[in-house]
């Protein structure tokens, strides 16, 4: 570590050079720009540089490597295991960095660094255009993407790294690079789901899709019916095109509009349909959910950018989260399935299996993203307020992941997971590309400076 009269000068520079905010712990705003998503998360940088462009980012990337800081990239800060922060060490904050610019004619769009899913749906909206997002509205973009991304459009457009077409990357040494199929591909072959290994992604060019309309129906039951709602559901989606997607959803009803009064807090089984295009053929594919018993319906044509902010989990809250992805969805685990579902702890808490297949499992197989081929996933999602709670709401995620485990290809999304150990990590590359991985780590980040993140060591 540098010596304290080194490290106050090179902050002072910092703060000097620095077009962003630079906060340090004692100043007005430091607590603010250290929280993230999930309140279990309370760690205490030494420095936050509030990026607003690439140079800023380079220029942190460097202060940092001087003073010999770890170093955490934040994006969206929605990674359930923290890695947006750090103790004692130096957190690149892209949060400023959220510019949206939209290619209509070429059917692409550019993202910076730090823009959430809401900033770039909302941008594509209007011309009619959107690309695989994630399944909320305030994920950061880079995190998800670089993770692998899958969202409701998925199983119609790919994962979101099928759909990407380049990266602006500063590496571990301050430098700037360039990654797409024609420069720099090994690098941009390990940005198909490394997630943040091997720099600091300030910018990403996706290709985009016609999406003119979109339609759901999301149907709330009483539990006692989850189990004829989720076969209804595994029949349905086995017959439908790949414009459809969606999930069925186990959750505790919250104060929401669209939840009866009388059924907030209480058990509901939910069956969501999500479909790219338009209501009519949404609602002819609908009708076997539409048939079942149900309490509430919502049905109809929806601009994506508003169904993607429907289930926005809230901020401030305690997180634990997991997945296992399934071989198949049999009735003896649909069972399985259920009974997790029933066991759901009383919070905002939710379980989700949502189908694959479709473009997903017909997309390119050379990236590091193995879950693609399996046709099911289950995501136990763990959400509360009282840290008394906490052992309880893990208890329940890892019980879920237990039940699926004999129905698992052993594969799982790594942006569903926080910290489960290396050999998770592999199971979410792949144990062959794990190894090029590693290599590739070698030759950008040897220091391993990029380690907070389901971190691939330098081999």
């Amino acid at each position: 570590m540098a010596s304290p009269s080194k490290a106050g000068a090179a902050l002072a520079a910092l703060r000097e050079e620095l077009v962003g905010d630079v906060f340090a712990p004692l100043d007005a705003g430091y607590d603010e720009a250290r929280t993230v998503f999930n309140a279990m998360i309370d760690k205490r940088p030494a420095v936050i540089a509030q990026c607003v462009n690439e140079d800023d980012v380079v220029r942190a990337v460097r202060f940092g490597r001087d003073l010999d800081l770890n170093i955490a990239v934040r994006g969206g800060g929605h990674s359930v295991a923290g890695s947006a922060v750090n103790d004692n060490g130096l957190v690149i904050d892209l949060r400023h960095m959220r510019a949206v610019s939209v290619d209509p004619a070429a059917e692409a769009v550019r993202i910076a660094g730090g823009a959430t899913m809401a900033d770039l749906d909302r941008a594509c909206q209007p011309h009619g255009l959107a690309t695989t997002g994630g399944r909320v509205s305030t994920t950061g973009v880079g995190g998800f993407l670089l993770g692998g991304g899958t969202g409701w459009l998925d199983r119609c457009f790919g994962l979101a790294v099928d759909n990407l077409l380049g990266v602006e990357l500063v590496t571990a040494d301050g430098e700037r690079v360039h990654a797409s199929a024609d420069e720099n591909p090994e690098l941009f072959w390990g940005l198909h789901g490394g997630g943040g290994n091997f720099g600091v992604a300030t910018a990403f060019t996706l290709k985009l899709h016609a999406l003119p309309e979109f339609s759901m129906a999301l149907l709330l039951y009483l539990p006692e019916f989850g189990r004829e709602v989720t076969r209804t559901y595994r029949e349905l989606i086995a017959a439908a095109p790949d414009e459809a997607s969606g999930g069925v959803i186990y959750l505790t009803g919250p104060p929401e509009d669209f939840v009866p009064p009388h059924l907030v807090g209480s058990l509901l089984c939910a069956a969501l349909l999500t479909y790219a295009g338009p209501e009519e053929d949404m609602r002819k594919l609908a009708e076997p959910l539409l048939a079942l018993p149900h309490e509430q319906e919502i049905v109809g044509a929806m601009p994506y950018a508003d169904v993607q902010c429907m289930l926005d989990d809230p901020p401030g809250m305690r997180n634990y989260w997991s997945a296992e992805y399934l071989t198949g969805a049999p009735d003896e685990y649909l069972d399985v399935f259920c009974a997790g579902g029933e066991a759901l702890p009383p919070s905002a808490t939710i379980q989700v299996l949502f189908p694959q297949g479709g473009a997903i499992a017909a997309g390119p197989h050379e990236y590091p993203v193995p879950y693609r081929d399996a046709p099911w996933a289950v995501h136990p999602f763990a959400i509360w307020e009282d840290p008394a709670d906490d052992e309880r709401c893990r208890q329940w995620v890892r019980d879920v992941c237990a039940g699926a485990r004999p129905y698992s290809t052993g594969d799982v999304y790594l942006n569903f997971i926080g910290d489960e150990g290396t050999d998770r990590v592999k199971a979410g590359l792949g144990a062959e590309n794990f190894q090029r991985l590693a290599g590739l780590k070698r030759r950008y980040d040897p220091d391993n400076v990029f380690r907070f993140n389901h971190n691939i060591a330098p081999a």
